[in-house]
C-alpha cells in the first residue's frame, strides 16, 4: 500500500509563490508525526493526500490510483483541524453521516458509528448532540469519523489540540491500536507527540523536507547535551536551525 505525492505544486491562488513546489513524499508504515512551523505546509500536505485540494502540476496516487476517484477517497480519511459541530445531530448521528457520505449504507454507517465512538471512549456520548461535547470530545467525534468506513490510510490535522492530557493518552492508545493496519499521518505542534509512539517523523520548512525517516534517525539530530527529556524538542530545533 504506497500513498505518493509525485512533483506536486500547490499555490493557493496563481499569484503568489507555491506553498509546495515539485513536492515528493511517500507515506512510510505505521504512525507518521509531521512537524514544522506555522506555514510550512503541513496542512498543505494533508489537504493534497486527502484529495480535498488537487495540486497545479504532479499527481497525488495510492497504489497508482488517483486521489480523484471514489476507490481512493474510500480508502482515505481526513481530520481537519476544524470539528465543526453539527447543532441537531448526536455523536453518533454524525459519525453515521460522514461514513453515508463515504458510501456506506444507512444501516452499516449507523452500526459502526457506535463502534467507531466506542473506541475513541465516547460511547458514554453517543446520545449528545455536537453541539454540548467539550472540544476535545469534538475532537475525538472527528477521529471516530475518520475510521468509520473502514480507511486504511488516516490522515489527521493537529487532532490532540485541546485534548486534556488523559484524552491525548486515549487518543495515542487509540492509534498504536490503529497501525499494525493502517497508515496514520498526524500533524502536530506539539513535538513531545512522537517520543514514545511515532515509527516515523517527517519534518517541514518552508515547503521543504528537512528530515524524514525512523524515529531514531531524527533523534540522532539531538545536540549532546541536551537536558533529559527534550531530545525530541533538541532535534526539532537543530534541523530547522540547519536552514537559517
Amino acid at each position: 500500500m504506497t500513498l505518493e505525492l509525485d512533483s506536486c505544486t500547490y499555490a493557493y491562488r496563481r499569484w503568489q509563490a507555491p506553498i509546495l513546489k515539485d513536492f515528493d513524499y511517500q507515506l512510510p508504515a505505521g504512525l507518521t508525526i509531521l512537524l514544522g512551523p506555522n506555514g510550512a505546509g503541513k496542512s498543505t500536505l494533508l489537504r493534497l493526500a486527502a484529495g480535498v485540494t488537487r495540486p497545479s502540476k504532479g499527481s497525488v496516487r495510492l497504489d497508482g490510483v488517483p486521489s480523484l476517484t471514489k476507490t481512493y477517497r474510500s480508502a482515505v480519511a481526513w481530520m481537519p483541524q476544524t470539528i465543526t459541530p453539527m447543532p441537531s445531530l448526536t455523536a453518533r448521528e454524525y459519525v453515521a453521516y460522514v461514513g453515508w457520505l463515504k458510501g456506506m449504507s444507512r444501516a452499516d454507517a449507523w452500526r459502526e458509528a457506535r463502534r467507531s465512538l466506542a473506541r475513541v471512549e465516547l460511547a458514554g456520548e453517543a446520545q449528545t448532540r455536537t453541539s454540548r461535547l467539550s472540544g476535545g470530545q469534538l475532537r475525538r467525534v472527528g477521529v471516530a469519523a475518520s475510521l468509520v468506513h473502514g480507511a486504511r490510510i488516516l490522515l489527521l490535522d493537529e487532532p490532540t489540540a485541546g485534548m486534556d492530557p488523559h484524552q491525548r493518552r486515549v487518543f495515542r492508545d487509540l492509534l498504536n491500536t490503529l497501525t499494525p493496519d493502517i497508515r496514520v499521518l498526524m500533524s502536530t505542534h506539539d513535538v513531545a507527540d512522537l517520543a514514545e509512539d511515532a515509527d516515523h517523523v517527517t519534518v517541514l520548512n518552508k515547503g521543504s523536507i528537512l528530515h524524514t525517516g525512523t524515529t531514531d534517525t531524527f533523534f540522532s539530530h539531538t545536540p549532546p547535551g541536551t537536558v533529559a527529556g527534550r531530545a525530541a524538542e533538541g532535534a526539532y530545533s537543530a534541523l530547522l536551525g540547519s536552514t537559517r
